[in-house]
């Protein structure tokens, strides 16, 4: 399936013969303190910058509502973000994977968002589009 909206992937994950834990990590677009004239610019007409990880939440299929009810449900941590990244952990025997599964996963998209390796995941705008990320 081409997923090419949030309502894509969750519909993708619903259909997935095992049940599907989708994992979020927030981010917020932020400007190197030690960023040249050029990435300063760039980074005015929201190009370049770093993303720094801001929270991130796992839910499953059930748990998961629309694009708008994630942004409205973000909003109560009072933290600010500009892009999503999403991926799914599978179940096994029909349950889904436990939340306490989740941290490790999390743990590690937090690290690859510092690094930069972010190829793997969805990414969506506060807009609930999709983005395409350049590496």
């Amino acid at each position: 399936m081409n997923i090419s909206s949030y309502d894509d992937l969750i519909r993708a994950a619903r259909a997935q013969p095992q049940p599907q834990r989708l994992l979020f990590a927030f981010a917020k677009a932020e400007l190197p303190d030690e960023a040249g004239e050029a990435e300063r610019a760039g980074f005015a007409e929201q190009r370049g910058g770093a993303l720094a990880p801001v929270m991130c939440v796992d839910k499953t299929t059930e748990e998961l509502g629309s694009f708008a009810e994630l942004v409205a449900e973000s909003a109560y941590t009072g933290k600010e973000w500009d892009i999503v990244f999403v991926t799914t952990m599978s179940g096994r025997n029909g349950k889904p994977p436990a939340s306490s599964e989740a941290e490790a996963p999390l743990n590690m998209m937090v690290t690859y968002i510092h690094t930069g390796q972010i190829g793997q995941f969805l990414a969506f705008g506060k807009d609930g589009e999709l983005k395409r990320m350049a590496q």
